[in-house]
């Protein structure tokens, strides 16, 4: 079990930006995100656990506590619309974003594989 660290940076009609940070032992993980804007979840820290995702049939990081909503997950996208309430990360750190996260799916995901690992 974890924490994620939820920072936003800008918004527009489509897509939120921020950043995410999660604690990893005396290290942290810091890096992009991108939410939908018609799904977006409050800034905060979180609890994360490691649960099996029904829909992506495989073990990802849930994050817990958020205020009316559940099923919250992050996991890989490169759009908005790849998102319904779920927290898209990009490998890279703090790069800037607009409406999508310049990463291909395999670099992404060794994020969550981190985080899904080390929790």
């Amino acid at each position: 079990m974890g924490t994620i660290h939820l920072i936003r940076t800008s918004r527009n009609n489509k897509a939120v930006r921020g950043t995410a940070t999660i604690p990893m032992g005396a290290d942290k993980i810091v890096c992009a995100t991108l939410e939908n804007s018609d799904y977006i979840i409050p800034e905060g820290t979180y609890e994360l656990k490691n649960t099996m995702s029904p829909k992506f049939k495989k073990i990802l990081p849930l994050v817990c506590g958020v205020p009316k909503r559940s099923g919250i997950r992050i996991h890989t996208g490169t759009k908005p619309e790849h998102s319904t309430g779920c927290v898209l990360v990009s490998a890279f750190g703090k790069q800037q974003i607009i409406d999508f996260i310049n990463q291909k799916a395999k670099q992404n995901e060794k994020v969550y594989l981190t985080i899904a690992t080390d929790l």
